[in-house]
């Protein structure tokens, strides 16, 4: 294609888009769009960015309280940026629920303060709610309109030229919306967006909002008579200074002809933008007020001022709350700036007006803050606290506590691009592990009924990193004991809620986790970016006690030694690499494991209920074999445990699976997961000889000692790593590795 057939191309489709998304209007053509559309044009600020959320869906992800509602928006659909949101669907909830108050009560009256420790992603919260508001906008449901006057040469008005539309039985123009430029002597956009609505007078207005909703089904507006609830900002509302100086001199040489006034209304669709701050600003901790006026038409530049505007003073209003009006306006650690700096929000984020020297502004945005929890006490703490109480709504914002959660954040910026290497399984894994246990507190057994008091007491941090991610409680504990603290389990996640010092406000931050895994990338001793080189600076950051304020905290049974978390995240990277290893050997096969449970199950099944079993050789019915049951059970069963009591629990846990999930097939792995490891770590345990050999035989074959195998166990070897290739994503350098560190620390 030539250079001039492609920007034709471009250009028409340039030109079919502008047309398709009517982008231009006439003040006519504006009213029958919302007479077909009167909810979607009828919309303010909190009502528009909780229909973005509603646009994106939800979905329902496992938590430790159960399930929970995610909302779709915070993944941040079509982008390639770092703005997914990991976890926080409590914090998404209550953002959706406070939304949902300001619909109801018909006006924004309060400012969201998100408060948490640093790092815990306030400021990638409102990020996704900016991004999804800014693809939103470009989609026809959420078309966002504004004002603005034309006004045409003096030889169009004589009717000499121009392409405006005419009326055909008196022949004058209807509209200047359409004029090309030539025949434009001034255009003046509104700066503060106002609504298109804000053309027809107030009284007028209500009649023509509650007919066109009728119209639709939607009641007249109050919320009982249908779903939507008009806004006091769309009702009431009023053109701001410089648009109502315009419409009055232009009514009063018109001789108060309301029709032509209205020809000079151009309607333009506006997009949502965070790189040009339209309906989204975010407004930094600085010392400068966030609204200042200008006046406009002292400017000399200004000589097409059209002469019924020529004794009228207009000014003209910017800064971030005008830049943020119709949308959404974000003030990022808002308690670092001097409280006078923000003392209008005291009446502004009640009433939505800020007073200003020529006049008074009225907006229309969502006010969202963030701060970190020391400067919230130090704020709390002075005298003005008591009059912000009750115009802040608090949303708190901690650290991740599910490990899985928390490594979604690394995964997603720690890759072989970004760090120039390959990057080794478990080595995020492993950083999320330490950063979570690093947050942990340790239970309050006096919160709980005296007969699990005991229980809950010896909870260790790396059994409560497990229970909140899995539901696992540990091994060393009975079937009784396993169930009640499974139960106990959303007790333990919310315990702290109550509290100043809650669990997850103190601990490692992803920022700082991220910076040791970048430092990690960095080694020279290793290929790869595995979990060892994170390992050594995640040692290196618990030496660094003036830098890291998390590390002064005092040690309780386990809880807060940060060294001793370094340990309990090595020995979990060693449990899996041992798995890993043991599986892409295949020594023996997960379905091996799963028919020696389900016949043991299908044994003590009879067993429970007194029923003889058919003999799988003889075909005979007879009692279930007493020996082949204990045999299991000296793998399976807790010591301690009485075997009768335990079958009768595992035949008790099937039947509430079943009853939870009646459609679902068994899948026995997933019920009794401490089984099956049991039965694992006992076969090998067995076959420890075996598997050094094993495992001594690749690394032979990864050094210069492979001509010391036999054809057959280098064959072996090929198998065992082409698997975990395959499975599991090793190289054959991180293999060797994790190979050589589990040799040392498991089968010297």
């Amino acid at each position: 294609m030539d250079a001039k057939g492609y920007l034709q191309e471009v250009g028409a489709q340039v030109n079919a888009d502008f047309v398709k998304n009517r982008s231009i209007l006439s003040f006519e053509e504006y009213l029958s769009l919302f007479f077909s559309d009167p909810k979607g044009q009828a919309r303010n600020a909190a009502q528009y960015l909780r229909d973005v959320m509603d646009h994106f869906g939800t979905t329902t992800v496992p938590h430790p309280t159960g399930t929970i509602r995610r909302f779709q928006v915070f993944d941040v659909p079509g982008s390639d940026r770092d703005d997914r949101v990991a976890g926080q669907e409590e914090v998404q909830n209550a953002i959706y629920r406070l939304l949902g108050n300001f619909v109801r009560a018909g006006r924004i009256n309060k400012l969201i303060l998100l408060h948490g420790p640093n790092g815990s992603a306030k400021s990638t919260l409102v990020n996704a709610l900016k991004a999804g508001m800014e693809a939103y906008s470009r989609l026809p449901q959420g078309a966002l309109y504004r004002l603005a006057w034309v006004f045409p040469s003096e030889k169009l008005i004589k009717g000499s030229i121009g392409f405006g539309e005419r009326d055909s039985a008196s022949g004058e123009m209807t509209t200047f919306a359409h004029l090309d430029a030539e025949s434009i002597d001034l255009r003046m956009p509104c700066e503060l967006r106002d609504h298109p609505l804000f053309a027809v007078p107030p009284g007028e207005r209500r009649r023509l909002l509650e007919t066109a909703l009728k119209k639709k089904g939607l009641g007249n507006g109050d919320g009982e008579s249908g779903d939507f609830i008009l806004s006091d900002y769309v009702r009431d509302g009023e053109l701001c200074s410089k648009c109502r100086r315009i419409y009055t001199a232009l009514l009063n040489s018109y001789g108060g002809d309301w029709l032509k006034v209205m020809r000079h209304v151009q309607v333009e669709r506006f997009y949502v933008s965070r790189r040009y701050q339209v309906g989204t600003v975010t407004v930094e901790p600085q010392m400068s007020v966030d609204a200042v006026v200008q006046q406009l038409t002292a400017d000399r530049t200004q000589l097409n001022v059209p002469a019924p505007l020529h004794s009228t003073v207009l000014f003209e209003p910017h800064g971030p709350l005008v830049h943020a009006n119709r949308g959404l306006i974000e003030y990022s650690d808002l308690l670092k700036r001097p409280l006078e700096a923000f003392k209008y929000l005291l009446g502004f984020s009640e009433t939505g007006e800020v007073p200003l020297e020529p006049f008074v502004l009225q907006l229309d945005e969502v006010l969202i803050a963030s701060a970190n929890e020391k400067h919230l006490n130090a704020f709390k703490e002075l005298p003005d606290f008591a009059s912000f109480k009750g115009r802040i709504e608090l949303v708190r914002v901690p650290y991740l506590r599910r490990y899985r959660t928390e490594q979604q954040i690394y995964d997603a910026q720690i890759t072989s691009t970004t760090v120039g290497k390959h990057v080794a399984p478990h080595a995020t894994e492993v950083a999320a592990m330490w950063a979570v246990l690093t947050r942990l507190k340790k239970p309050i057994p006096d919160r709980y009924p005296q007969d699990v008091k005991e229980l809950i007491d010896q909870v260790t941090p790396v059994e409560k990193l497990h229970l909140y991610e899995e539901g696992a409680p540990p091994d060393r504990l009975s079937l009784a004991n396993t169930k009640e603290l499974r139960k106990l389990r959303e007790d333990l996640f919310t315990e702290s809620d109550a509290y100043p010092n809650y669990e997850g406000r103190s601990g490692a931050s992803a920022r700082e986790i991220k910076t040791a895994l970048f430092n990690a990338a960095q080694n020279t001793d290793y290929k790869c970016l595995n979990a060892l080189a994170v390992l050594e600076e995640l040692s290196a950051i618990c030496k660094d006690k003036s830098v890291y304020e998390f590390l002064l905290q005092e040690v309780v049974d386990g809880y807060h030694d940060h060294d001793a978390f370094v340990r309990l995240a090595e020995a979990e990277y060693l449990d899996r690499v041992d798995s890993e290893v043991r599986e892409s050997m295949g020594l023996v096969s997960e379905g091996q494991y799963r028919e020696l449970v389900e016949r043991y199950i299908q044994t003590i099944s009879h067993w429970v209920r007194g029923e003889k079993m058919r003999n799988r050789v003889t075909g005979v019915m007879e009692a279930p074999e007493e020996q082949r049951m204990v045999e299991v059970e000296v793998i399976i069963m807790p010591r301690g445990e009485d075997a009768a009591d335990f079958r009768r629990g595992l035949i008790a846990s099937i039947g509430a699976h079943r009853l939870d999930n009646p459609d679902a097939v068994m899948d026995y792995g997933r019920i009794f997961p401490d089984m099956f490891k049991r039965l694992r770590d006992h076969y090998f345990e067995e076959r420890k000889r075996v598997l050094r050999k094993n495992k001594e035989n690749v690394l032979k074959y990864l050094s210069e000692d492979r001509n010391q195998l036999t054809a057959r166990e280098q064959t072996q070897v090929q198998s065992t790593l082409k698997t975990m290739a395959e499975r599991y994503g090793y190289c054959e350098s991180c293999a060797k590795d994790a190979i050589l560190f589990l040799m040392k620390k498991r089968y010297a």
